[in-house]
């Protein structure tokens, strides 16, 4: 018989106890429970790892968003102090490479104060090794980091939030959930009773998608509290992810382990789960609260916007080898390709700031 891990036995102690799960209180638990949770108990990057980020796959991503970081610090009037903010910044990697890039605006260093918002303890022994050079203060929240003008960037942040799914049967949407089957396995299922009022919430192609679609959605709490932060103390954010760039039906619920896709319900707490970023549900949220909202546009254009091919040839000349040359024009096509096993057209880029910045680097017409 398999194994359960401890956090499939609170998990279905929790079901025993009040009936099925729905699907985001399940991916919470899989993900942030305070003892068994995915990113509590590991570092899920790397080759060893589950998956891989733009910042570890080259220097050349946290270089250039360093850059747009310094350019739009120097568009907001180059203010005294500004808060740097980033949200779930994995081993630091993305950071340390803006920070050092950003040298290049006089000033910059100097004004900045880093705030981290990470859950992981064992992430926040990476940040702190890496960044050990800067005064950092870390967070269990964006609620916990304070107010005050500031520049925020959200890289593969969005899609670990917790989603919920909803299945339309007879017309109507019923709650997916997660529930203990006959054969004593965790599996789907969806709630009895349809969810009330939903269809008034859902945009026209989402009420009119066929029976047995699924349709999944976030919180806003998050994307409002930028929002709100932006819109009321000045500055801008940044978000990157995988995503779509409008609301609409279909099921991107997926788990990672050992950089191979898995069955989410199995080994809780030991795989990464995730969804995509839907961008016009996030960049209503985040306008809704008085924010100017920028994109989305693909990874791809506004890193090329940015430069990166102009800055992959001067790695190139300076590359060490050949091998080493050859790896830049690696990393290059795999931050900007367009393939299926590439970013550079999944990725989606937007970005937010107050009105009195204008329009953010990168999102020029």
């Amino acid at each position: 018989m398999e194994e359960i891990s401890p956090l499939e036995i609170e998990i279905r102690r929790r079901i025993t106890a009040a009936g099925p799960m729905p699907v985001g209180e399940y991916m919470a638990l899989c993900l942030g429970d305070p003892l068994h949770g995915y990113y509590m108990t590991r570092d899920p990057l790397g080759a060893r790892g589950d998956f891989i980020t733009a910042p570890e796959i080259s220097q050349m991503f946290g270089e250039l968003i360093g850059i747009w970081m310094a350019a739009l610090w120097n568009q907001m009037g180059s203010p005294a102090q500004i808060q740097i903010i980033e949200l779930g910044p994995g081993r630091g990697t993305l950071m340390n490479d803006a920070l050092r890039a950003a040298q290049i605006m006089p000033g910059f260093r100097d004004a900045a104060t880093l705030h981290l918002v990470e859950i992981s303890p064992v992430l926040r022994a990476y940040q702190q090794r890496l960044l050990r050079a800067f005064t950092v203060t870390w967070h269990a929240s964006l609620d916990d980091v304070p107010t005050a003008p500031s520049i925020i960037v959200a890289n593969e942040f969005f899609d670990a939030l917790p989603i919920h799914q909803a299945v339309k049967r007879a017309g109507r949407w019923h709650e997916r959930q997660v529930e203990i089957d006959a054969k004593g396995k965790l599996a789907f299922a969806l709630a009895p009773d349809p969810l009330p009022y939903f269809e008034r919430l859902l945009p026209k192609n989402v009420r009119e998608a066929p029976d047995d679609s699924i349709f999944e959605w976030r919180g806003d709490s998050v994307a409002m509290n930028l929002g709100r932060r932006i819109a009321g103390e000045g500055g801008a954010a940044l978000v990157i992810d995988y995503g779509h760039v409008t609301s609409n039906v279909g099921e991107t619920f997926q788990a990672v382990g050992g950089h191979a896709f898995a069955d989410p319900l199995t080994a809780p707490g030991a795989l990464d789960l995730t969804a995509h970023v839907d961008f016009q549900a996030l960049m209503r949220a985040v306008e809704a609260m008085g924010a100017n909202g920028f994109g989305p546009i693909e990874q791809a254009e506004f890193l090329h916007r940015l430069g990166i091919k102009t800055r992959a040839a001067t790695l190139k000349v300076n590359a060490s080898s050949h091998d080493a040359a050859a790896d830049i024009d690696t990393a290059l096509a795999r931050l900007t390709g367009r393939g299926r096993t590439e970013m550079g057209q999944l990725f989606k880029v937007a970005a937010f700031a107050h009105q009195s910045v204008g329009v953010p680097p990168g999102f020029e017409r």
